[in-house]
């Protein structure tokens, strides 16, 4: 039905006279949250609010206004609350009344408004219902509601409370409705006025005292209209958004502000907190930094893995920042206490509230990005554009060193990687780490084979004997693929026996889980021949590969027949080993064709020489040639 033309009037007369008073700066107010807090207090007073929102003490203390106030919340909503109900005794004029106080609240967004003035209502409201409902058992509550002059029974307050009770499921559903408009307003350019009309109508029934029923179907009605209007806004806006993450991660912009502010801060312009300084922060902050979104489930990932990530990644080299995403399809309050748990213990960045992440955003990064179950990590260069769909694997690698984390960074690490023993475990143990820069021989060894292992180290002790010079020579047991108990209780033996080194249990678990990421790195040549044969391994027959220091090249790997004829071959060419080394021994039993020209010298007769094919000593053979 339309409106007489002199209606229309009046209400855009009232329109233009509400917007005058609109003059919001740059504070802003998790609205969100506080209204949860809002939310609480009416549930508590009353059985006709819904269930209330659950809430804990890390997230109540978050509420806080951002911005040109450097008053705390708690400050304004008191002036707000005193200023509302000395509005009560004074003019009767609803309308002047309401205006007063949206000229108070004029520096904030309309979102904002509204959830003052509620939490300014609740306030007084909350004390109010103390006192009533204590005065017949506390002393103190029956002087104040004396003083008050409010009755000893509630019943004489029933029918108001009923109607009040409407009016505040009314005024709550409603604020929800203006909270998501006004995030749409703010991110997707969207007229406000009809957010203005709603504020201005509930900021009344904050002040009213009475007409609550009439005031609640108006809000009703309202509720419904603008209901109906958010949501087809929510249907075109999830498209168009969805669109324009297609594009935004492939196009170069000015710097990567634009595509954060969609990513991360879909309601508010501080998402993320510092778990160093406890401080909130905004995209502003990345602004010119590569960004590495580590996108997970609540949990992330195993202590053990988590540790050696931080390990790998804590000092920056360069300019970028990571941002932990936790993604989960619905928050359970366990999910809620793991991730506000890790993320306060973690060196990286963080969302504060993952769960308000924009529904669209998270279907956008599942479907295109591919996030499942395992964690991820997606690279935004300097301008926003993704030039690693997922670093995981890399960064499990090269750490920190695959700055700035691109494809073509990953491309450029293989290809000028070599296979020592400092890739096979950089990072995982630094026993092996310090062996190795010394210069010693270094055997590291697998199985789950304890008779085996006590065999293996029986020999290795034998040859450490024998071995003379400054040849130095070291094993280190790194368990199996997929190790289980049993692995745990031959670590504890190898140790208790002293045989040899040993990783820890959990250790042996990173040493396995870094092949396969080497393995799904899709290395060519020697490191991927070599990686595949050491995690096709059969657990129960062992295995050992030596190399010379941490980054030499000269790595053997041995399986249990090599290792056996290695061992038996060695008193040939121990007394050598100086000349030969310990990775590559005489192991083919078979004749040798190999010969070499030595020009004669004095004292050659008499020194052993040494085959360069199979290392066992060579017969040595005068040869005359004649130069005519």
């Amino acid at each position: 039905m339309k409106l007489p033309l002199q209606s229309l009037h009046q209400v855009d007369f009232l329109t233009r006279e509400i917007l005058f008073t609109h003059d919001p700066d740059n504070r802003w107010l998790d609205s969100h949250l506080l209204l949860n807090l809002v939310e609480r207090v009416f549930c508590c007073t009353s059985d006709n609010v819904s269930d209330p929102p659950q809430l804990d003490a890390t997230r109540i203390s978050e509420i806080d206004l951002i911005g040109l106030s450097d008053e705390p919340i708690s400050l304004i909503i008191y002036k707000i609350s005193n200023e509302i109900f000395s509005l009560r005794f004074e003019d009767e004029n609803l309308h002047r009344k309401t205006i007063f106080l949206l000229e108070i609240l004029s520096h904030y967004k309309w979102d904002a408004k509204l959830v003052l003035a509620l939490a300014s209502f609740a306030t007084k409201f909350g004390v109010f219902w103390l006192v009533l409902l204590l005065q017949s058992e506390n002393a103190l509550a029956d002087s104040l509601a004396i003083v008050k002059r409010l009755p000893k029974s509630i019943d004489v307050l029933k029918p108001k409370f009923k109607a009040l009770n409407s009016l505040v499921n009314s005024m709550l559903n409603l604020t929800k409705l203006v909270i998501r408009f006004e995030v749409m307003y703010v991110h997707h350019e969207l007229a406000d006025n009809n957010a203005m009309d709603i504020t201005k109508y509930s900021d009344k029934t904050v002040i009213a005292a009475w007409e609550l029923l009439s005031l609640g179907k108006k809000l009703n009605s309202l509720s419904r209209d603008l209901g109906e209007c958010v949501d087809q806004c929510q249907h075109q806006i999830e498209t168009r958004l969805y669109e324009k993450l297609l594009r935004m991660f492939k196009e170069d912009e000015v710097d990567n502000q634009n595509a954060l502010r969609i990513l991360l801060a879909s309601e508010n312009e501080f998402p993320l907190k510092n778990p160093s300084s406890g401080e909130k922060s905004g995209v502003l902050d990345l602004k010119n930094k590569v960004v590495i979104l580590l996108i997970s489930k609540p949990e992330l990932l195993p202590i053990d893995k988590i540790f050696l990530l931080v390990q790998h990644m804590t000092r920056n080299e360069g300019s970028y920042e990571i941002v932990w995403l936790p993604m989960y399809s619905k928050w359970s309050v366990d999910d809620v206490a793991s991730f506000e748990f890790l993320s306060s213990r973690l060196p990286w960045l963080f969302i504060r509230r993952p769960w308000s992440i924009n529904p669209t955003v998270v279907n956008y990064i599942k479907q295109e990005w591919g996030f499942k179950e395992d964690p991820m990590m997606v690279v935004l260069n300097e301008k926003g554009v993704v030039v690693n769909s997922n670093a995981m694997d890399m960064v499990w690698i090269w750490g920190k060193k695959a700055f700035p984390f691109s494809s073509s960074r990953e491309k450029e690490l293989r290809e000028n990687e070599n296979w020592t023993l400092n890739f096979m475990i950089n990072g995982i143990d630094s026993l092996s780490s310090e062996l190795g820069e010394e210069g010693k021989n270094i055997c590291i060894y697998g199985s789950d084979n304890l008779e085996w292992i006590r065999e293996f180290n029986s020999k290795t002790k034998k040859i450490k004997s024998t071995i003379v010079g400054n040849i130095q020579f070291e094993a280190i047991y790194v368990g199996c693929k997929n190790p289980g108990e049993n692995v745990k209780d031959i670590i504890e033996t190898v140790s208790q026996e002293n045989l040899s080194a040993t990783l820890t249990f959990d250790k042996v678990r990173l040493f396995w889980f870094r092949l396969e990421a080497i393995k799904r790195c899709n290395f060519s040549g020697k490191i991927g021949d070599e990686v595949a044969k050491l995690l096709d391994s059969n657990s129960n027959f062992g295995w050992a590969v030596i190399g010379r220091g941490s980054f030499s090249t000269d790595v053997m790997k041995l399986d249990r027949e090599r290792v056996e004829e290695w061992f038996d071959k060695f008193p040939l060419w121990c007394k050598n080993v100086e000349e030969t080394g310990l990775v590559e021994p005489p192991l083919d039993g078979g004749k040798c064709n190999y010969h070499e020209l030595v020009a004669y010298e004095e004292g050659s007769i008499e020194k052993i020489m040494i085959c360069g094919s199979c290392k066992r000593p060579i017969d040595k053979f005068v040869v005359y040639k004649c130069d005519e």
